[in-house]
């Protein structure tokens, strides 16, 4: 038997991006109409077990599932939420976008703006970036020392085990892509007027800094991989593979999870015959 998604993309013990190949096909789909076909089968397969989860927590039940997604400017992560999240119904669904912290956000704790975005029971969380943007930045920038750096790795590794023990499962994507793919995606947007607004010139400058993102990653997901919270890297060059991959994560932890529709505490017979002797007024 096979490898299942979450083994092929798990992150090894001695991780290295850059023998990471971006537009890897690993596993699943070989092209994009084989993707598309699999990907409305997985969208069947994650609706009704996001029901399911839902239908739990109104029965009582105390799970949720979140599901982080990191990466470069241009990775896909918008376009993951729109895809995989998009096959499930949207009430469902926490969406979360953590930014460059507000002055407000700076006065806490780095984990206070996460805390307050993580989905309630029943739901799936999507976190378009997330609290690993604390130690990916402010380490590439020099806004912090190693010890402040190890710290949070530590406080990181706390919080996602905290999370666990209340029932949420956490599911951890790093969207790789190559710098190669990172500039046709940039000239992509300035090529279309309808995506111009997603160009920030600032881009750039985070981009001069490639291999000291590559490398800041790569610590992040060394020391915060955990059974209880794993990451997983997922090539991200190819779009359609990307969303499948994610989708396939998606859907192999929520079954795993197996959610349960609650059994409701009425006679059905006797509802039947309610609803069958009822009256319009």
């Amino acid at each position: 038997m096979g490898k299942s998604v979450r083994e092929t993309f798990r992150v090894p013990a001695e991780l290295d991006l850059s023998a990471v190949d971006p537009r890897a096909r690993p596993i699943g789909p070989k092209d994009k109409s084989a993707a598309a076909e699999r990907m409305a089968d997985l969208g069947a397969r994650l609706d009704r077990l996001q029901e399911a989860l839902y239908a739990e927590a109104t029965g009582g039940g105390d799970r949720a599932l979140l599901l982080v997604l990191q990466g470069m400017d241009t990775s896909g992560k918008g376009g993951a939420i729109r895809h995989v999240g998009g096959l499930v119904n949207p009430m469902g669904l926490h969406i979360a976008s953590f930014k460059k912290p507000t002055p407000e956000q700076l006065e806490h704790h780095f984990l206070w703006r996460v805390r307050r975005q993580v989905p309630r029971p029943g739901l799936i969380g999507l976190f378009d970036r997330s609290h690993y943007e604390d130690v990916l930045v402010p380490r590439v920038e020099g806004l912090i020392s190693e010890d402040v750096l190890r710290r949070r790795y530590e406080e990181i590794n706390a919080f996602e085990a905290e999370l666990v023990a209340q029932g949420v499962t956490v599911v951890k994507c790093m969207l790789h892509i190559s710098p190669q793919e990172q500039a046709e995606r940039l000239l992509a947007r300035l090529d279309d007027p309808t995506k111009r607004w997603k160009y920030s010139p600032g881009d750039l400058d985070s981009r001069a800094k490639w291999r000291e993102y590559q490398q800041a990653y790569t610590d992040a997901l060394r020391h915060c991989d955990s059974d209880a919270a794993p990451w997983y890297v997922v090539p991200s060059d190819r779009k359609w593979y990307r969303n499948w991959a994610v989708a396939s994560l998606l859907a192999e932890t929520l079954t795993e999870m197996d959610p349960q529709f609650p059994q409701p505490k009425i006679d059905i017979d006797a509802e039947r015959a309610r609803i069958a002797a009822s009256k319009i007024g």
